[in-house]
């Protein structure tokens, strides 16, 4: 095992093995460090990083072809240029940045693309759900029956929002506060989920809950202030597995959960359950991701990082892709590549392309080189923030 200066990387035995066998590779954010990363599998059967950097990368949904991701003041629009079956340099993904929206600092947390092609985030500083608008920063959709008021006071940390059917259906929040930051005050025990077509909190007491998904007829969470994977039934959360660490990104492949995991940060995410647990397993929260399987619970394969990144947000699968890369700003090889659509799309250009690589040896090694649409139809039911 070896390090390099800023990161340090491990990895359960067969986790590559799995990413083959699944057919996929990851995509992540970290806000504490203002980074995406793209984990995937070398020709060679190594694990492939690859990172770049923009401002508290945060929110994150991955299509097909493309991928949307929230940093501090926009929402930004990445397209795959790569046709089926074409590689750059061992990479068959290449993300280019088309479209960044500027919303302003709203901190968007959790964003879906529905099935009309509507981009839906959680507005978390203004407490509500939000799609994009033409001339303004965002175009209110969805509230909390006990916010009273449209006004940028993060009352109660509206945070995850899961899609059903291609529609926005669910959403967390750390508490039913009505007042400015008073989510702070209930972090151990406010924390709810609501389902927005009918108004209706369909679970409370949950600690912190995070990344609300819907899979295989379930609705899953992590209810992060207890280190608790699980779902809802019958009105309860039902906790699958405990995870050593502060869990805030979910994500599935077949039977399988990817759940990312934060260290404690200074106030936020100390003083929980989740403390008291760790202490009692002899046991300090980690960065990284955990993958369980869904019909034991256990944790079958893991990834551990240590050093500059000590949190992550979101985490999201990148079916039938190997390893990809994305396109950034703080090199120049953004001016150079040149795309032209054809009836195949090609890149015609790439011309003194330095791409800024993570080269990750052996699963232990990481080395740094350092037109809107229409509102959605079901917010047109009455459910739109007058």
């Amino acid at each position: 095992m070896s390090s390099s200066k800023n990161l340090e990387i491990t990895g359960s035995r067969h986790l590559i093995n799995w990413l083959q066998s699944q057919q996929i590779s990851l995509a992540l954010t970290t806000y504490q460090s203002s980074r995406l990363f793209l984990l995937g599998v070398k020709p060679d059967g190594n694990l492939s990083g690859f990172e770049r950097l923009f401002d508290r990368a945060m929110g994150l949904y991955a299509t097909p072809e493309r991928l949307y991701m929230s940093s501090r003041y926009q929402l930004w629009q990445f397209d795959n240029v790569l046709a089926a079956g074409e590689l750059d340099k061992g990479y068959d993904k290449l993300y280019v940045p088309r479209i960044a929206y500027t919303t302003g600092d709203l901190d968007i947390h959790d964003l879906i693309v529905d099935k009309h092609q509507n981009i839906i985030f959680v507005n978390t500083l203004y407490n509500c759900l939000a799609t994009l608008s033409e001339r303004h920063s965002f175009k209110p959709l969805w509230q909390p029956p006990f916010i009273s008021k449209l006004v940028a006071e993060d009352r109660c940390h509206l945070n995850g929002l899961a899609m059903v059917d291609g529609e926005a259906r669910y959403v967390t929040t750390v508490s039913q506060s009505d007042v400015i930051d008073g989510w702070r005050e209930r972090r151990r025990d406010g924390g709810c989920v609501i389902d927005i077509k009918t108004n209706e909190i369909i679970v409370k007491g949950l600690s912190m809950p995070h990344s609300p998904r819907w899979y295989q007829g379930k609705l899953w969470l992590l209810n992060s202030g207890e280190g608790e994977f699980g779902y809802i039934e019958n009105g309860k959360f039902k906790p699958l597995t405990f995870c050593p660490g502060y869990m805030r990104g979910l994500a599935f492949s077949g039977d399988f959960a990817i759940v990312a995991l934060s260290k404690a940060r200074e106030k936020t995410f100390t003083g929980l359950a989740l403390d008291e647990k760790l202490a009692a397993k002899e046991a300090e929260a980690r960065c990284g991701l955990m993958i369980i399987d869904l019909k034991t619970g256990e944790i079958a394969h893991w990834l551990r990082i240590e050093g500059i990144v000590t949190e992550f947000y979101d985490v999201q699968v990148l079916a039938g892709v190997q390893r990809a890369k994305a396109l950034g700003f703080k090199t120049d090889e953004i001016q150079h590549l040149i795309t032209i659509e054809n009836d195949a799309a090609e890149i015609c250009r790439l011309h003194n392309a330095r791409m800024r690589v993570c080269d990750w040896q052996n699963s232990s090694t990481y080395k740094s080189s350092y037109e809107i649409p229409p509102t959605p139809p079901f917010f047109k039911e009455g459910n739109l923030i007058n």
